[in-house]
């Protein structure tokens, strides 16, 4: 049997025998919304493996939206924050509705997006919301390297420019504008940091590089032979609090092609694995989570991503 397999078949315990760690629900702070799988592009690392033909998650409708908002209201779970990730969300029928009723109820969001045709086509609806709720809202662009060649290494040709007029027009209108890059590069965070910083000062993005939480350089999720499990003696050695960590906090919402109403997934990073849905409300979701995945050591513990 393959290594990574005997790796991550227990939920309950690691390849070697040792306890499984595991992280609880503290409070339900933030929400994510997986939109739907498409995407514009197709791209090389692609996390949810999202593309012009993936439609293995359907796009969520405003109803099945307003149904977890609702919850979150009516059983005062205290979540103030709303992500919109996809896919590519500005391709969903309903994403200007659905970004308007979330603001409208006061939460805080943030929407993943690369910025491009499907975002500009929705302009004048983006200008409204940020005119009635701009302090609130948040565009996180994926810039996954500041050079355009190595981000058209992942994104594909002819995709750079597209990206940053996108980015550019966020920033003159004045949106909140966060950037997403990656670290897989070979490079060090100060060296990203200052060609990032040396590309938004060259373009007027005020976007500020030095920031970690305004420039976010996202780890590799785990892959291959070497990646370690994580056991319940894991938090001490490598001094990480559980409850920094994503699943203690975080939950997201995805409809599968076919499905009947959404599911709600323990991480915002896993969609297609099983073990981690935990139910159709968030009343099901909310407890605890084995970290039975390469991504939970690589990403979250490793690569400290909370």
């Amino acid at each position: 049997m393959d290594t990574q397999q005997v790796k991550f078949s227990d939920p309950n315990v690691t390849a070697d025998g040792s306890p499984r760690a595991s992280v609880s629900l503290v409070q339900l702070r933030a929400l994510w919304f997986n939109t739907g799988s498409l995407c514009n592009l197709s791209c090389r690392n692609c996390y949810i493996e999202s593309s012009p033909t993936n439609d293995s998650l359907e796009y969520l409708t405003l109803t099945e939206v307003q149904v977890f908002l609702d919850e979150i209201q009516n059983q005062a779970l205290g979540t103030q924050f709303i992500g919109l990730t996809g896919g590519e969300p500005f391709l969903n029928p309903d994403i200007i509705a659905i970004m308007a009723v979330i603001l409208r109820r006061g939460f805080k969001l943030m929407v993943l997006t690369n910025a491009m045709g499907p975002m500009m086509k929705r302009q004048a609806g983006l200008l409204q919301l940020q005119a009635f709720y701009g302090e609130r809202l948040t565009v996180r662009v994926s810039v996954d390297h500041y050079q355009k060649a190595l981000f058209e290494a992942e994104r594909g040709a002819k995709s750079w420019q597209p990206m940053l007029d996108g980015l550019c027009w966020l920033s003159e209108q004045g949106f909140n504008v966060d950037v997403a890059g990656r670290t897989c590069w070979g490079e060090d965070e100060a060296s990203l940091r200052q060609g990032f910083d040396a590309l938004f000062k060259h373009h007027r993005i005020p976007t500020p590089a030095f920031d970690e939480e305004r420039l976010v350089l996202l780890p590799e999720m785990g892959a291959g032979e070497s990646v370690p499990e994580v056991t319940s003696a894991c938090w001490e050695k490598l001094d990480v609090d559980p409850s920094s960590l994503m699943c203690a906090s975080s939950r997201k919402v995805l409809k599968r092609k076919g499905a009947s109403r959404p599911d709600v997934m323990a991480c915002p990073l896993l969609a297609y694995d099983q073990q981690f849905t935990l139910g159709d409300t968030l009343a099901k979701a909310a407890g605890s989570v084995k970290l039975n995945h390469p991504n939970c050591s690589t990403f979250c513990v490793l690569g400290k991503c909370q």
